[in-house]
């Protein structure tokens, strides 16, 4: 999970994934929408795969990238997990004696 995190860390990393939950797209498609160098938005790719964030598939020459919307899934359910409340633990409560 700590590769998802640092994946998300990243304010650029988190737009093309929400561009990718519109629709799958290519590389090129994807970096349309940044101005930055095509090794930039190739790397941002690389670390979203390597988190298991994106799923790619060939189509002739190009990869297509998708949500990989298990990781992701059971990544909010972690997250939900870890800052659910905590419930109290049951408490014994022993019987009073009275003395003789």
């Amino acid at each position: 999970m700590d590769g998802v995190f640092k994946a998300l860390a990243d304010p650029t990393r988190r737009s093309i994934l929400r561009l990718l939950n519109e629709r799958d797209m290519t590389a090129g498609e994807i970096a349309a929408h940044f101005a930055m160098s095509a090794p930039s938005v190739s790397h941002h790719l690389a670390t979203l795969k390597h988190a298991e964030l994106v799923c790619t598939r060939r189509d002739k020459q190009q990869i297509v990238y998708s949500l990989n919307a298990t990781v992701i899934q059971e990544f909010l359910a972690l997250l939900f997990d870890a800052f659910a409340p905590v419930e109290p633990a049951p408490t014994t409560v022993e019987p009073v004696r009275s003395s003789p």
